[in-house]
């Protein structure tokens, strides 16, 4: 795209710590913004600017991307969120709601979630005819002759604009009920669009009681047959079985061959989220290539909506921050850090990995001149911060990352989300 750089700039944030790993960028630097698209980034840009925002101390990154959200508000019952709350008013600019919408539903996705959004909304299809309905309260919604493999293929290729990938899950109470019959159907409509499988893990549904329990740690061998790159095995860090970690407390011993298969990792965060889980995997070597946050309404204390089924198994607040009931792709940043994870390595885990995951690399995830300004601006603050898991795991943390606003096509977003997390100070615990 050619500037002209007699122009004025629309926006320029002044004297922020830049890190882009698409462009290798980590430095001290100004960002530029024209027409809603970024127009420069480097040291001391000239004027003139409309407005200049001195972002000094602050992080300045390419607009953060949510690789697992659940966004089909309403529509899925009290698991969807309102997209805006999770996305730009929490310092996100992308959300990719993780089978919410389906075959059936995919219409009403693109109407009622994605159209009236700020935020860049995308998906992975439920490879399920019943997606994200509150189904997760109906374990048989979930077998195999529920899956619609030739419809499901036919709707993601007429939303190609929206679907990125599958979604599906490899846990005990299916495998239990069906063996991998159903994952076997997803698998086949991910080849069929070349589309990734985004595969959770670790147990969702209650075990039936007329069957013998299938082994938790033989699904992740058994799905390795099934899967192929660039695949997607989430919950690495669950603290239930049949995640990463097998029943003897050791990393499970096809990790590392699942991933020189070309298979990757997503966090997919959420409550089911265990430090001592995430901790035997990293001291393995181990680093997740993205971090999805998966905010839902189990996990975020927001009203439910009139009529939904009022217990569940998976009903449980998320509690990131000892004190808090909320939490935000951010505070998820901030646990891999007090884990032990750098900054460097965790940026590209909401950037770079993610948009390359999403076959858009060239078009979020960085802040090259020419794209459009997705920028997410946060604080990086320093202290000790009280962390805690559905474990009742406590850590304290020495950094916590916090959104302070975010533009979105050029257009700023406070992060003033009622779901932001306050955390608490070690000294005040």
């Amino acid at each position: 795209m050619d500037i002209v750089q007699s122009a004025p700039y629309d926006l320029l944030l002044r004297g922020g710590r830049v890190i882009d790993p698409a462009q290798g960028l980590d430095g001290v630097l100004d960002v530029a913004v024209r027409d809603g698209r970024l127009a420069a980034v480097g040291k001391n840009l000239p004027g003139p600017a409309k407005q200049t925002v001195e972002v000094g101390g602050k992080l300045v990154l390419p607009g953060l991307i949510d690789t697992h959200a659940h966004v089909y508000r309403y529509v899925s019952g009290r698991f969807g969120l309102d997209a805006d709350t999770v996305g730009v008013h929490s310092g996100v600019t992308t959300v990719v709601d993780q089978g919410g919408p389906s075959v059936l539903t995919f219409p009403g996705f693109r109407e009622y979630a994605v159209k009236p959004a700020a935020t860049r909304v995308l998906a992975f299809i439920s490879a399920y005819m019943v997606g994200g309905l509150e189904g997760h309260y109906y374990p048989e919604l979930y077998r195999p002759d529920c899956i619609a493999v030739d419809d499901t293929v036919r709707a993601a290729r007429e939303n190609a604009d929206l679907v990125r990938g599958v979604k599906g899950h490899a846990e005990i109470g299916g495998f239990t009920r069906w063996g991998d019959e159903a994952m076997r159907r997803a698998a086949e409509i991910g080849r069929a669009l070349d589309l990734p499988l985004y595969i959770h893990f670790g147990q969702l549904w209650p075990l039936p009681e007329d069957k013998h329990p299938y082994d938790p740690d033989a699904i992740l061998p058994e799905m390795l047959k099934i899967l192929r790159p660039g695949d997607i095995l989430a919950h690495p860090f669950t603290r239930h079985p049949g995640g990463f970690v097998d029943q003897h407390g050791k990393v499970h011993p096809v990790v590392r061959e699942a991933l020189a298969q070309g298979l990757k990792t997503d966090v997919g965060h959420g409550s089911h989220f265990s430090f001592k889980m995430a901790r035997l995997v990293l001291e393995a070597g181990i680093v997740p290539d993205t971090l999805g946050a998966d905010m839902h309404g189990y996990n975020t204390t927001i009203p439910k909506p009139r009529g939904t089924p009022e217990a569940h198994p998976d009903k449980e607040e998320m509690h990131l921050f000892a004190g808090a009931q909320n939490f935000s792709l951010a505070s998820a940043m901030t646990s891999m850090l007090a884990l032990g994870l750098s900054l460097e390595q965790v940026v590209p885990m909401v950037t770079s990995n993610c948009a390359a995951m999403l076959g858009m690399k060239d078009e979020i995830g960085t802040l090259r001149p020419g794209v459009e300004a997705d920028v997410s601006v946060l604080a990086d603050d320093s202290g000790r911060f009280v962390l805690k898991d559905n474990e009742d795991t406590q850590v304290v943390a020495d950094h916590y990352i916090r959104p302070v606003f975010c533009l979105r096509a050029g257009k700023r977003f406070d992060a003033d989300s009622v779901i932001l997390p306050k955390p608490l100070l070690a000294d005040a615990a």
